[in-house]
């Protein structure tokens, strides 16, 4: 198999169990705009991610998820007022690296701290980071490795859009089948 399908297949899989454990139906929410954020934001992201994912692993792969809760608050909210912001902007708002989820879940979502919300957003997102953590392991990866890199970022990418489908679920979206009919005619 080559490193490109490799490491696509580990993000379906990924994204299938993360989405699971969300009650997501096998897929998480996928909007366009916020994946160009967060496809600019990523190298920013990564840059402190590499320097910390040894020390604080669950933490640093809930970073992305607390950016896309973020990006997706701004995206129901106003858009255009924030589609601008960027990850060096979230993290030196939030205090840096450390204190960015504590940034978000207040100054973004309007989450108070200590409050049964909040406690219940950080347990998903420290259960999603932990079993992210688990599925890394049992790829049996060479650390410090281009393989590892790259498994990190498809690991990041998928708990972002798991933060944006946190977040959306609970601002109320959802996704619905909707029935094809025969194209109207005029």
């Amino acid at each position: 198999m080559e490193e490109r399908e490799y490491l696509e297949h580990y993000e379906q899989r990924l994204e299938a169990l993360v989405a699971s454990l969300q009650g997501s139906e096998g897929r998480l929410m996928d909007i366009d705009e916020l994946e160009e954020r967060w496809h600019d934001m990523a190298p920013e992201y990564m840059a402190d991610a590499v320097s910390q994912i040894n020390s604080y692993p669950a933490f640093t792969l809930a970073v992305p998820a607390y950016v896309g809760m973020a990006l997706a608050t701004w995206w129901d909210k106003n858009w255009n007022a924030h589609k601008a912001t960027t990850y060096a902007d979230l993290s030196r708002l939030g205090g840096g690296f450390d204190t960015i989820d504590e940034y978000i879940l207040k100054a973004v979502i309007g989450v108070e701290p200590e409050s049964p919300e909040r406690e219940e957003i950080e347990e998903s997102l420290r259960t999603l980071a932990h079993t992210v953590m688990t599925a890394i392991m049992h790829e049996d990866i060479e650390k410090q490795t281009t393989r590892a890199f790259y498994i990190l970022a498809r690991s990041a990418r998928v708990m972002f859009r798991a933060g944006v489908t946190l977040q959306l679920k609970r601002l109320g979206y959802r996704y619905e089948k909707v029935p094809v009919t025969a194209p109207i005619v005029n």
